[in-house]
């Protein structure tokens, strides 16, 4: 199985912001993401457990710079070239404009991704396909 990262189905798109997501490639879901420096996901990961993304996310950064802000307070930023696990129970900034390779366990991620979409569409009326 396989397929192109411009080819994975919109999801969202506006102010720099493009979401792809592709459920059930094998049993997980592949994202191609790209993001402007500043998109902070905290407020929109509010009234999630903990207000934090609770999916496990595998995945690689092409270019950019992503801080992850875990459930105990601890940080970590992934940058260029990084491949990396995020386990349950953390929040994201994008330091710098991020393109982005995920993929997540599909039935936590719809939960969180359809969590963030609503928000991020809501504060920043961006465009839902």
């Amino acid at each position: 199985m396989k397929i192109n990262k411009e080819e994975i189905p919109v999801i969202m798109s506006g102010s720099g912001t493009v979401l792809r997501s592709q459920k059930h490639l094998g049993k997980m879901t592949a994202s191609y993401n790209e993001m402007t420096a500043g998109t902070d996901f905290g407020p929109h990961l509010r009234g999630l457990k903990k207000d934090h993304c609770h999916c496990s996310h595998y995945g690689a950064v092409l270019e950019g710079t992503l801080l992850i802000t875990y459930d105990n307070g601890e940080e970590e930023l992934i940058k260029d070239g990084d491949i990396f696990y995020i386990p349950p129970g953390h929040s994201a900034k994008v330091e710098r404009d991020l393109k982005i390779i995920v993929f997540s366990t599909t039935k936590e991620h719809t939960e969180v991704l359809n969590h963030v979409v609503k928000s991020i569409g809501e504060l920043n009326n961006m465009t839902k396909i």
